[in-house]
């Protein structure tokens, strides 16, 4: 077989898929390419976590005495702001990244700003 005769037969096995479904296995293979290089990149660059990294942390209570969940401040280990306990954007914080504060000065000490949504 020749190359113009493979060309000849892949243009006609490609006028026969509906122009819709092309694009669409294109764009399935294109991103199951993708997500299979990102992953082999990560298996090869090591999936280890340095041990200061704040996901490896467990987050403590700052400041003196323990805050309770009626009282105190709550930050999230992955965000910049703090919440007064109670507070709606509080609960949506996860337990695992929760820091409690015992006061609001300390919570800004620690780099936090008051979110806008809690007052």
């Amino acid at each position: 077989m020749t190359i113009a005769e493979a060309r000849g037969k892949c243009k006609g096995f490609l006028a026969r898929i509906p122009p819709d479904m092309l694009i669409l296995g294109v764009l399935v293979l294109t991103s199951s390419a993708s997500f299979g290089l990102g992953y082999l990149t990560g298996q090869e660059q090591g999936s280890a976590i340095p041990a200061d990294s704040p996901a490896v942390t467990a987050p403590t209570p700052v400041g003196v005495g323990a805050p309770t969940e009626t009282s105190g401040f709550i930050a999230s280990i992955n965000g910049t702001k703090y919440y007064p306990a109670g507070c709606a954007g509080a609960d949506r914080i996860s337990p695992a990244n929760k820091v409690w504060f015992a006061s609001a000065e300390l919570a800004v000490a620690e780099g936090y700003a008051l979110a806008a949504n809690c007052k």
